[in-house]
């Protein structure tokens, strides 16, 4: 029995801490700002929001019930876990992959949100100016892409566009 706390213990050190290195440690965004940062992506049902570092699935479940589809990627596979029961009900519209989109395609959608630390907004910045072919909202949670102007700035938000957008 020890030895099963021991391994579910490890998963769970490891699942955090990978996460924690390689995008930001899971910590919740504030509810009362899921609908803000919704508004600022302004999506239409039917639209698809991309959420690189999903977490608990929070947002995507928000944006469920606007009916905007809602893919995510989580690094940690506990939170890929937790995400994927809280997000069940709304399966025809959410679905969460256990994934590091640092090595994936940015895939296509309407918006992206991130929430990641400061240190790796130029490196996020890169992929995506080197990903993103078709017009794209960026929403980053809390912290600036340096050396981009933003669109529009909230108090803890920040809305850049990517991709061929029409002057």
């Amino acid at each position: 029995m020890t030895g099963w706390i021991l391994l579910a213990l490890a998963i769970l050190i490891t699942g955090f801490g990978v996460a924690g290195f390689t995008g930001a440690p899971y910590v919740p965004v504030l509810k009362r700002d899921h609908e803000a940062l919704l508004k600022l992506a302004d999506l239409k049902p039917g639209q698809t929001l991309i959420d690189l570092g999903a977490g608990d699935g929070y947002l995507l479940r928000a944006a469920a019930r606007r009916g905007i589809r809602g893919i995510g990627y989580e690094i940690n596979p506990v939170m890929v876990i937790v995400a994927k029961i809280l997000c069940f009900r709304h399966r025809k519209l959410v679905q969460v992959h256990l994934a590091d989109f640092w090595h994936l395609a940015t895939p296509p959608g309407d918006a992206i949100y991130v929430f990641l630390i400061p240190r790796l907004m130029s490196k996020l910045d890169h992929k995506l100016a080197a990903e993103i072919k078709r017009p794209t909202k960026v929403i980053s949670y809390a912290f600036e892409i340096p050396g981009k102007q933003p669109k529009l700035a909230t108090a803890n938000a920040f809305l850049y566009e990517y991709g061929s957008h029409p002057n």
